[in-house]
């Protein structure tokens, strides 16, 4: 690990004097790349030359240690920082763990109904407004891209893009099954039902890390429509994109401008096609080692929301919640910061 470490000390210290070169700062590309490397491992290298620090003053308070006026502080010194080494280890280990590189992206997030008719619906629709609220605490921005709404307020599905800082870092274990289990309004016998509804997170991607070839889409129009068939506009301004070699279909109708609704619907096709690519690498790495809470099956049933007790349950954790309310207004973080730490500790286990 300290190897490690030192080469990642020495590549800061480069990279600090190339960022610093008149000439690089002239090459503008050149510049944000390093920038961004230099960026990436700052944390780790602060946190090394703490390490180091403290490991130079119990050196140096044990030397002292024979002095008898400074035995007594010296020893104070030494014992403080001893006890200190091992949590900053532990930390170094874990900035170690090689990061998400698609952590800072943007995210297009799909959420669909699934068993459960209209009551699956609904719960889209809550799954939505609980997205939409924990966006507003992050001072992220939502933008619906696209939604099939239903007469009584749910979603047949619905696609929304979320910007911000770190948006995928947090939402990526959102991916999945989610299960409600509550009374509809329209059941008068008070009988529970158990409905379903799934979410994909993606990371958005830029058009540089995704190269599509305008011949293998096929473009159509059609106007667009809300819930029960009324008509938004009289223009023909939703744009649906067929891509051809993978059978992919995403549709916008949410801008009134096709362009707009062409431009999202590419950003769309874009992230589901790196998805897939992108499923395509994880598969290829060893997939004994991939984390157990993982951030990707759509069919695995991650979460289960029960109204009647009141509580939120995470299957892959184990982990309760018992504050439905609160959560549903969008108060993710305690469950987020869980799932990261969950995932965090099976990548240690699988780099020990």
């Amino acid at each position: 690990m300290f190897e490690k470490l030192e080469a990642v000390e020495k590549r800061y210290e480069e990279l600090t004097k190339m960022i610093s070169d008149p000439q690089i700062i002239s090459n503008q590309s050149e510049w944000q790349k390093l920038i961004k490397e230099h960026s990436s491992i700052e944390d780790i290298v602060l946190k090394f030359r703490e390490y180091k620090k403290i490991k130079q003053e119990m050196e140096e308070a044990e030397d002292l240690m024979s002095d008898p006026e400074m035995k007594e502080l010296a020893e104070a010194e030494y014992y403080e920082n001893k006890e200190l080494l091992p949590k900053i280890e532990e930390e170094l280990k874990v900035l170690l763990i090689p990061k998400d590189p698609d952590d800072d992206k943007n995210i297009m997030c799909e959420i669909r109904g699934g068993a459960g008719g209209e009551e699956a619906a609904l719960f889209a629709g809550t799954l939505f407004r609980m997205y939409t609220m924990y966006a507003e605490r992050k001072h992220w921005k939502v933008e619906v891209l696209n939604e099939n709404a239903t007469e009584l307020g749910g979603y047949k599905e619905i696609s929304f893009m979320i910007t911000g800082k770190g948006v995928y870092s947090r939402l990526k274990f959102e991916s999945g099954v989610h299960r409600v289990q509550r009374v509809p309004d329209t059941e008068s016998s008070g009988r529970i039902h158990t409905s379903t509804a799934t979410v994909a997170v993606l990371p958005v991607v830029e058009d540089v890390e995704i190269e599509i070839n305008p011949a293998d889409i096929k473009m159509e129009v059609f106007r667009s429509s809300g819930a029960g068939g009324q008509h938004i506009n009289k223009t023909s301004s939703a744009v649906r994109l067929i891509h051809e070699p993978t059978g992919i279909v995403v549709e916008c109708q949410t801008e009134r401008s096709q362009f707009q609704n062409r431009d999202n619907a590419m950003k769309m096709l874009r992230t589901k096609l790196y998805e897939i690519e992108k499923e395509k690498q994880d598969s290829e790495i060893a997939n004994s080692r991939k984390s157990q809470v993982g951030s990707g099956d759509r069919s695995e049933k991650i979460r289960t929301y029960n109204y009647p007790q009141g509580r939120i349950t995470d299957h892959r954790i184990g982990m309760s919640i018992y504050q439905m309310e609160n959560f549903l207004n969008g108060d993710l973080d305690e469950m987020i910061d869980n799932l990261i730490a969950a995932d965090r500790a099976e990548k240690l286990k699988g780099e020990g």
